[in-house]
């Protein structure tokens, strides 16, 4: 990201200034931050409700981690089910639910509507990631869609294009390094026998209405790593 920022930088210098740079570079981390709690938060509570599901990414952790080291960045590629079970949070539960608000450059067509130069236009992420025409039992948590080729094409969750997030691998990181420590070193389990409530709360980043609440007792690897 930083050295894709610095080619621009090269290429065209009497734009993207040391300021643009540094500019762009924090607004980056402080919009990544909110949302990528937004998303371990939500598929931390997702897969309290599927213990099924939080099984198989325990498992997928131990087989190509194991209990000796910690989880490191080389080891994500290895981590398909973790990566696919973020990725369908991120259809159902989508942090900025209508992205970010973009303007028409010139007059256009958009669903045989007319729509002026300048018009401020908002993408409902939301409805299309849960279209039941685009997907299959649309409203259901199934991490195992993205197994298919073609699923991934059609999330939008960090727009797309030329406008498309600068910060998607970034943040896709980041929540995929926790999330891999958080089932490593720790056992969850839900505070009692109902599922944990999944109402959305209103607002530009779309955040859980309760905050959860989960129980955690440490794995065996917290005890090697941290004698």
């Amino acid at each position: 990201m930083i050295d894709h920022l610095l080619n621009m930088q090269e290429s065209q210098p009497e734009y993207y200034t040391d300021t643009i740079i540094k500019g762009l570079c924090l607004a980056m981390l402080l919009a990544g931050t909110d949302s990528s709690a937004v998303t371990l938060e939500w598929t931390m509570s997702n897969i309290l409700n599927y213990p099924e599901v939080l099984k198989k990414i325990r498992d997928e952790v131990d087989t190509h981690v194991g209990q000796d080291r910690l989880v490191d960045e080389s080891d994500l590629p290895k981590l398909t089910y973790l990566r696919n079970v973020i990725y369908e949070t991120l259809r159902l539960y989508t942090p900025a639910p209508l992205l970010l608000p973009h303007s028409t450059a010139d007059e256009c067509i958009m669903g045989g509507y007319k729509v002026p130069r300048d018009t401020i236009v908002l993408i409902n992420a939301w409805a299309i990631h849960r279209d039941p025409e685009t997907w299959s039992e649309a409203t259901t948590f199934k991490p195992e869609r993205f197994d298919k080729k073609g699923e991934l094409e059609k999330m939008i969750a960090f727009g797309m294009g030329r406008r498309a997030c600068p910060g998607e691998g970034l943040a896709l990181r980041a929540i995929s390094m926790t999330l891999a420590l958080l089932v490593q070193c720790f056992d969850w389990k839900r505070i009692n026998d109902e599922k944990i409530d999944m109402s959305e709360r209103d607002g530009f980043t779309m955040t859980k209405l309760l905050p959860l609440k989960a129980m955690c007792k440490t794995r065996p690897v917290v005890n090697k790593v941290f004698k």
